[in-house]
């Protein structure tokens, strides 16, 4: 089986690409239309642009349509570059190493028996 990239319109024998993500906030009697979530959701609906823009609520629901702007979906290339160098960043600075052992108990604790997943761990003596 092929699983497509592409997230589809949530609407039975819809197959165009979906372009927005509608939510239901049933204690508000809301209906939000926004741009598409990054991520599938159980209780979400991906919508195509048709279906979203001919969305109607029940009766008594409102309708919050939030707007779809197609240029913030995805990162630019200085974004990602931008990320790349603060990651690379991160991974150059050394760590701090402490320079005396914690105050109290200066032993990690000892592994006394084990039995499947389970371990009993006795405290180290003071």
């Amino acid at each position: 089986m092929v699983v497509s990239p592409v997230r589809r319109c949530s609407r039975t024998a819809c197959g165009r690409p979906a372009v927005a993500t509608l939510t239901y906030v049933y204690a508000d009697s809301t209906a939000v239309l926004g741009p598409l979530a990054t991520y599938a959701e159980p209780h979400c609906y991906d919508l195509c642009s048709e279906h979203s823009e001919r969305l109607t609520a029940p009766r008594g629901w409102e309708v919050v349509r939030l707007p779809v702007d197609a240029g913030t979906a995805r990162p630019g290339g200085d974004d990602l570059e931008a990320l790349a160098d603060a990651v690379r960043e991160a991974a150059r600075t050394p760590r701090p190493r402490p320079t005396s052992e914690p105050r109290g108990r200066s032993a990690a604790p000892v592994e006394v028996g084990r039995r499947g997943h389970l371990r009993v761990l006795r405290s180290p003596d003071p």
